[in-house]
Parts: C-alpha cells; sequence; structure tokens
C-alpha cells in the first residue's frame, strides 16, 4: 500500500523544538520533491518548507531560520525540525511528496500530526 506516514507531533511550550519525520512506504521511485504543510483552524492549508531530490529548500518566510527540512539516508523519507516555537505554529502538519516528471507519477499526502505550542 502506498502512503505516507508522519510522526513526531504533539504539545510544546513557546521556544522549545520538535521534529517531525515522514517516510514513503510501498514506493521504489525517488519521489522528486517531498515537503511539510499545514493548516490552523480556520485557515487554508499553507506550505511550511519543501525539499527536492537534489537538495534544493524552501521555506516560508515565517519559519526561516527556526524550521530546516531534511531528507533522510533512507529513500523517500523528509524531516522537519522545528526550533524556536511560537504559538502561531500551532497547527495540522500534514507531509506531502510527488513525483511528477516521470512515470510513474505520485502526489501524496500524510494524514497530519498535531503540533501544539503553548505554555
Amino acid at each position: 500500500q502506498v502512503q505516507l506516514v508522519e510522526s513526531g507531533g504533539g504539545l510544546v511550550q513557546p521556544g522549545g523544538s520538535l521534529r517531525l519525520s515522514c517516510a514513503a512506504s510501498g514506493i521504489i521511485f525517488t519521489m522528486e520533491t517531498m515537503g511539510w504543510y499545514r493548516q490552523a483552524p480556520g485557515k487554508q492549508r499553507e506550505l511550511v518548507a519543501t525539499i527536492t531530490d537534489g537538495g534544493s529548500t524552501n521555506y516560508v518566510d515565517s519559519v526561516k531560520g527556526r524550521f530546516t527540512i531534511s531528507r533522510g539516508n533512507a529513500k523517500n523519507t523528509v524531516y522537519l525540525q522545528m526550533n524556536e516555537l511560537k504559538p502561531e505554529d500551532t497547527a495540522v502538519y500534514y507531509c506531502h511528496a510527488e513525483r511528477r516528471r516521470s512515470w510513474p507519477t505520485y502526489d501524496l499526502w500524510g494524514q497530519g500530526t498535531q503540533v501544539t505550542v503553548s505554555s
């Protein structure tokens, strides 16, 4: 079964850190781009960070300097290290993976993991 499995969410105090993990299972082909999106209550889902298979990264301005996205040594794994967390980072975080340039193509979403930043 092809799926993305996320882990690492939870409750943390402002200024704290969390690390999210995501792994694609059931796929033998390299995903071209993997990333994290988030959705806060009453808001639209927004891009947080992406990383390509070549290592190029992209971040939303609000997390630059605080979050770091990286790909693991295992194929099709991605991490999001979140430091200096703020209450406004509270959201459900979704892993995303896509492969568009080569067959077979994929556009996958994880089930989401809750991140709550609160004292």
